[in-house]
């Protein structure tokens, strides 16, 4: 008997790691794909697509440039109008038929400008709260400290026109095991990373380190290590460009004995939180 039982337990186990990420008991898959782009499978298998800037992006692995390679998308969310944010969103929405959501103002422009029908396209904004892929997952948009400019070709003069990007956000993702993520998207440090980090209590931070745009290293570690204190970080937006000089390392060293545990990643590469 003893026997049996420690045969079913051994082939339990063996088939729970031969599942995808996201369908092992209680994990959420990362895969971030440079600069702030990334994917992220839920516990239940959806997927969310954040800031897509991939066909453009210098540091996106060649084969997710062919958008087929990401495989299905249920939601895309944009944290503000910069061309390496926004990137390929538009053009996912419509392929995947799926909503983008972003700072109201952006998503206007997209629908006034023809670049998106409204029914993809739809409108909210900080402080919010939204359920598209059902009661489960929680997402809420946050403040964030940047600009947010719009810009975009006129298919009739061929120009380029600067237009309303809304205000820059970031992303509180909450999933269905209760675990808790936060993209930043292009901050700055502010004072109500506090807040944040007291009432919504991210259990995982994307945190852009790579400075001149956004924080620098040692401005994200005083953010993650006074303001947010999540258990977990991914740095993210650095190297991208050349002023964006941050590293890793210098953000690591910055935290110093910081109780955050910090996964410094190469673009492609996913993870599985929490870590098993």
């Amino acid at each position: 008997m003893r026997v049996r039982r420690l045969s079913l337990l051994v082939g339990l186990t063996l088939l729970v790691a031969a599942l995808p990420l996201w369908a092992q008991p209680g994990t959420i898959e990362v895969l971030w794909l440079g600069q702030a782009a990334t994917k992220i499978t839920s516990v239940g298998g959806k997927v969310i697509l954040i800031d897509p800037f991939l066909t453009q992006n210098p540091k996106t692995p060649e084969r997710f440039k062919n958008l087929d390679a990401l495989g299905r998308i249920d939601l895309i969310l944009v944290t503000h109008a910069h061309r390496d944010h926004l990137g390929d969103g538009p053009a996912l929405a419509k392929k995947h038929n799926v909503p983008l959501i972003g700072p109201a103002g952006l998503n206007q422009s997209l629908v006034t400008l023809g670049v998106l029908p409204a029914n993809l396209a739809p409108r909210m904004n900080k402080g919010g709260t939204i359920t598209p892929l059902g009661p489960e997952i929680k997402i809420t948009m946050t403040r964030a400290e940047h600009s947010s400019e719009l810009l975009w070709t006129n298919p009739t003069t061929g120009k380029q026109e600067t237009h309303v990007g809304g205000e820059p956000v970031g992303f509180i993702i909450e999933f269905e095991n209760g675990f808790k993520l936060y993209h930043m998207g292009d901050t700055g440090v502010f004072g109500d990373m506090k807040w944040i980090g007291e009432y919504y209590q991210p259990d995982l931070v994307l945190i852009p380190i790579g400075g001149h745009f956004v924080m620098d290293p040692k401005d994200a570690a005083f953010a993650t290590r006074a303001y947010l204190r999540p258990k977990y970080a991914i740095p993210i937006h650095y190297g991208t460009f050349p002023v964006l000089r941050g590293t890793p390392e210098e953000y690591i060293q910055a935290l110093g004995d910081s109780p955050t545990r910090v996964f410094a990643i190469q673009p492609g590469d996913s993870l599985r939180f929490p870590p098993q």
